[in-house]
Formats: C-alpha cells, structure tokens, sequence
C-alpha cells in the first residue's frame, strides 16, 4: 500500500460524506479498504513473527501465532 492510495481512500471518504459516491466509486472505496486492512494484518503479522520472550529462568522463547 502505498501513499496514493492512502490519499485516495481518504479523498473518496471526504467525497462520500460532502456529496457521495457512485456506485464504481464505492465498488474502488471498498477494494482500497480490503487492501489496506490486508497491508495492515500484514505488517502486523511480520512484527509479531518477530517478538520473543524472555522467561525467568533465562530462557528465550519465541511467540506462537495461532497457526503454530
């Protein structure tokens, strides 16, 4: 996800609360949304894989996603 689509998720929300949207426009709204909340989970995902625990004893102990 980059800039230009952030910026034109942000325009077509500006747009839907002045004037709305049409229908294509709602159908693109929709698609850059998806894509962004993917983006975001996918970000997420790759921190996440990265963090680890430290136990008492001294132990390192990576984090286990749900999959794991």
């Amino acid at each position: 996800m980059n800039q230009k689509q952030i910026d034109r998720i942000n325009e077509l929300y500006h747009k839907s609360q002045k004037e709305g949207l049409t229908e294509e426009e709602k159908q693109e709204q929709a698609k850059l949304r998806h894509d962004y909340i993917a983006a975001v989970r996918g970000n997420l995902r790759g921190t996440l894989d990265n963090v680890s625990f430290v136990n008492p004893d001294g132990s390192v102990t990576k984090a286990k996603g749900k999959n794991n």
